[in-house]
């Protein structure tokens, strides 16, 4: 889903430029924060990153010009929230395109509204709506959701620019999200479990960070630990 370099027209990759700009700056302004306020968070910050340019680095060729992935925004999101998220992605893309030639820079803000705004966006939402029903269900929503919101927004950015002859932008939309589907949603489920693990990882050895970051309750922390002593 990492548009390619050159690949949409120069009206379009600058208007999503447009578009990603705002939700980027004020990310800046919330990691600046989160970091003042919480300096002992870097080092989940450093790896919030990581795990999103590793497992967003694991491309599976699904249509010309375009690629499917997991996205690795979830765990980020869960953690530090979208706006953080929305700096972590790009500068993730950044690397990308720069060190691996995924994704490109006239396509940087496309790729940015799509992981790291839209997906991230759209996965704390589901989060924070069924936070409720457990922990490890929130989680994998919030990881498979980021995925398929990205993979949504990417679809519509192509049917966007380039309509289908006949059917035009809705039928663009249909034929690109047809092929998208039939590696992406597979991928998102597995994303959705692994940062299930992830966090679960880091509520067994950290639960004082996630307890501080507000990923767990304080409920929460004495049964990871209980369960841990046993």
């Amino acid at each position: 889903m990492h548009i390619a370099e050159g690949f949409l027209p120069p009206v379009h990759a600058a208007a999503w430029t447009v578009a990603a700009a705002p939700f980027v700056v004020h990310g800046v302004r919330a990691v600046v924060r989160q970091v003042r306020e919480d300096p002992d968070s870097k080092l989940l910050l450093g790896a919030a990153g990581a795990f999103t340019f590793v497992l967003s680095a694991l491309k599976i060729p699904s249509v010309t010009g375009s690629s499917s992935h997991p996205t690795g925004t979830g765990l980020g999101t869960v953690l530090f929230r979208p706006p953080v998220m929305a700096v972590l992605g790009t500068i993730v893309l950044l690397f990308q395109a720069l060190l691996l030639a995924h994704g490109g820079l006239t396509t940087l803000g496309a790729n940015a509204f799509s992981m790291a705004v839209a997906g991230p966006w759209i996965a704390y939402g589901a989060y924070r709506a069924t936070r409720r029903f457990g922990l490890a269900i929130s989680v994998f929503l919030a990881g498979a959701l980021a995925n398929l919101a990205t993979y949504g927004v990417t679809t519509l950015q192509l049917a966007l620019a380039f309509p289908d002859p006949t059917g035009g932008i809705a039928g663009a939309v249909a034929k690109f999200g047809s092929i998208f589907a039939i590696t992406q949603i597979p991928l998102a489920v597995v994303e959705g479990l692994l940062t299930v693990l992830v966090v679960r990882l880091l509520a067994h050895n950290s639960p004082k960070e996630l307890l501080r970051l507000g990923v767990l309750r304080r409920s929460e922390t004495t049964a990871t630990a209980e369960e841990a002593r046993s």
